[in-house]
């Protein structure tokens, strides 16, 4: 998961043309999203950012991570309804309801399809507004979606292989092969 919020704050950095100041809405499985629990402990780290956290209650993000955005002086707000919270939104970050988390089929049923982010909820949203992703989703972003120039999760995906490739370049202390001198 670090190289998953590495790749976050690069896509956020890209889209927005900053890390501060914004307010940042993170939906669905809270509680279990570890991709998450790590982008909250990273912009908690930059100033300004406001937190609004859409779960059900029973998904809600762990008190140890809501702990460490105290320690921060974070503003974050919880809230259940995803349409409420979309036109006071910079950025939305989506996450799955993830079924290998619950010890009860039924209760997953019950809540896998509380949040799809789709073409009308995002016109509730700012123009310039962002919807990230982890990836890979299952329900919870409709394809309709796909086509919106505020979709930056396919974006976040190429960022990714960027990030991972620079790390592991940074790691293997990878030189240029005419130079002799370290590429990173």
């Amino acid at each position: 998961h670090p190289t998953q919020t590495l790749t976050d704050l690069l896509t956020l950095k890209e889209q927005k043309g900053t890390l501060s100041g914004l307010t940042i809405g993170l939906c669905g499985d809270l509680m279990n999203g570890r991709t998450v629990h790590s982008l909250l402990k990273a912009l908690s780290c930059y100033s300004n950012n406001k937190f609004i956290l859409i779960s059900t209650k029973e998904l809600q993000l762990p008190f140890y991570i809501k702990d460490i955005l105290n320690a921060s002086n974070s503003s974050f707000v919880e809230v259940e309804s995803l349409e409420k919270a979309m036109s006071e939104l910079d950025v939305l970050y989506m996450t799955r309801v993830q079924k290998e988390r619950f010890f009860s089929e039924d209760e997953y049923l019950r809540l896998k399809d509380t949040y799809i982010l789709n073409r009308e909820k995002l016109n509730l949203a700012k123009p310039d507004m962002p919807v990230l992703h982890p990836l890979p989703r299952v329900d919870e972003i409709s394809t309709d979606v796909d086509d919106d120039n505020r979709a930056a999760y396919f974006k976040q995906v190429q960022n990714g292989k960027y990030v991972r490739m620079a790390v592991i370049m940074a790691l293997l202390e990878i030189t240029d092969p005419l130079t002799g001198q370290k590429v990173l």
